[in-house]
């Protein structure tokens, strides 16, 4: 969608007045408690006594946002493991990006040169020091790597996807439970305020009755050197990791190639849907209150990549194999479903390798208004135009919104510039956090009060039965492209405790 300047402002100032009201409140709250933002919001206290003593496995592009992102007066890192000697000198140094800038700009040199770095996550394993871990490998290794911590002591938080399989993912549900151990998964948006804020709306009432969520992230990888999934192997990785090619293949990696390129490769990535569509799938199950799929559908192909003459010559290029272009259709039940089969909300998704001119994010499209989150940074609302406006779009004025106990009330403001609650709830932040520090907060507060239990019981918010669900939806959606099916989703895939998994159903695989 194509927005002007003005309706772009008319849009967060509409945001900012739906959602003003709490949101003033909160900041005076978490000022007053001492706690932070993101353990007021949450409900979680500021953690007492010690850090969590953490180990990190994997720096490379995630790992190193999430080592740069990592919440100091809740966990202390004392060990960093990568097989890859250019991730551990980024884990320190930073690579010039803002979102991984390196332990030694974030703690201080003192402070990140006394950090042990593992050439062999094993070592780190074993290091009695080491109280929790997170993972951040490549996806084929997830479910390897979690497992073996919990059997070893640590809690875990891996990042998403949470495993290649359903089945892997309810093997490491199975191990948290048999070790007692806290297994996380990094689907930050269920910690995101600003997504939190933006369900809050929904709840509200404020955009009807919503029938469609469109979601995109889209690229441009056409330019040559464009394509940051498919990288050369730097010369000192390659150097060290030549003679460990059988060490390698335990862990499903033919080659040093197929390590550092990972995600361009079906048998150790999971494509677009796993690696970006898995977040506007969690957002859209967020917004639509967390509800399960009823079945999807949809088209994937090599569209750029794999047509002859198109793109880079570069031999690494050629070897791509996963789908560069997706779209996919699903289906979820509104909230009357039950009662009567039409009510379906229907979301789409797309991942395009060849456009960027929309940015990532999420359009929510309801009978009374529409929200639009764009970048994970900023989150716009519109009113729908009623019959006595004469308008055949979204309304060109304010939502206004009365502070009272019997709930929102809408009427109109003429005026486009910002009004006095509008301005006041949305000058208060300058950079929307992602939401990957509070989940790492929270994550270090639930091991020092031994909590897992459900988000209403202080719990993780993103525990291995909420991530498992993504997983489903993401790992079914490849499924649909690949057969060219509808596929319907089953209860039994979403129960830990039952077998059932949509990779070994015959009618979804056969």
């Amino acid at each position: 969608m194509q927005i002007t300047p003005e309706q772009k402002q008319m849009g967060k100032d509409n945001f900012n007045e739906a959602v003003g009201f709490s949101r003033r409140e909160f900041l005076t709250g978490a000022a007053a408690s001492g706690t932070g933002l993101g353990a007021f919001y949450f409900g979680y206290e500021k953690l007492k006594g010690e850090r969590v003593r953490v180990g990190f496995i994997g720096t490379g592009d995630e790992g190193s946002v999430l080592l740069t992102q990592h919440p100091p007066e809740y966990m202390e890192i004392v060990a960093v493991a990568d097989i890859r000697p250019t991730n551990l000198r980024r884990a320190l140094d930073g690579d010039g990006n803002d979102d991984r800038v390196g332990l030694i700009k974030k703690l201080g040199e003192k402070t990140a040169l006394g950090i042990t770095l593992y050439d062999d996550y094993r070592k780190l394993l074993d290091d009695p020091r080491v109280e929790a871990v997170v993972i951040a490998t490549p996806l084929i290794s997830h479910h390897t790597l979690a497992i073996e911590a919990m059997k070893k002591g640590k809690h875990v938080l891996c990042e998403k996807l949470m495993a290649k399989t359903v089945t892997d993912c309810k093997s490491m549900i199975k191990t948290a439970k048999d070790t007692d151990k806290l297994l996380a998964v990094g689907h930050q948006r269920h910690y995101s305020v600003l997504y939190d804020n933006a369900y809050s709306i929904i709840k509200m009432g404020l955009l009807g009755d919503i029938k469609h969520i469109r979601a995109q992230w889209h690229r441009n990888n056409s330019f040559p050197g464009r394509d940051s999934w498919n990288k050369k192997v730097d010369a000192k990785d390659l150097a060290v990791l030549k003679d460990k090619n059988e060490y390698l293949k335990g862990f499903g990696f033919d080659d040093v190639e197929h390590l550092v390129n990972w995600r361009v490769y079906n048998a150790t990535g999971g494509g677009l849907m796993a690696e970006l569509g898995s977040h506007q799938l969690d957002a859209s199950s967020i917004f639509l209150g967390k509800a399960k799929p009823i079945a999807c559908s949809g088209y994937g192909g090599k569209n750029f990549y794999g047509v002859k003459g198109v793109g880079s010559k570069d031999k690494q290029e050629d070897k791509r194999e996963i789908d560069d272009h997706v779209y996919v259709t699903f289906e979820f039940p509104g909230p009357h479903y039950e009662e009567d089969h039409n009510d379906v909300a229907i979301v789409t998704y797309s991942s395009l390798s060849t456009n960027r001119l929309e940015p990532y994010g999420e359009q929510v499209m309801g009978s009374r208004g529409t929200l639009i989150v764009q970048t994970e940074q900023q989150a716009m609302l519109f009113k729908e135009a009623s019959p006595d406006t004469g308008g055949g779009g979204v309304e060109q004025r304010l939502y206004v919104i009365n502070g009272n106990d019997s709930g929102p009330v809408l009427s109109a403001s003429a005026s486009l510039a910002p009004t006095s609650s509008a301005a006041a709830a949305g000058a208060t932040v300058e950079k929307i956090s992602r939401g990957y520090t509070e989940e790492m907060e929270h994550f270090c507060h639930c091991i020092r009060n031994k909590i897992d239990a459900p988000p209403k019981d202080g719990g993780l918010r993103c525990n291995g039965t909420v991530a498992m669900a993504d997983a489903i939806m993401a790992l079914t959606s490849n499924l649909a492209m690949k057969h060219k099916k509808r596929i319907v989703f089953k209860p039994e895939w979403f129960d830990p405790e039952n077998p059932a998994a949509p990779e070994t159903e015959k009618d979804v695989v056969g």
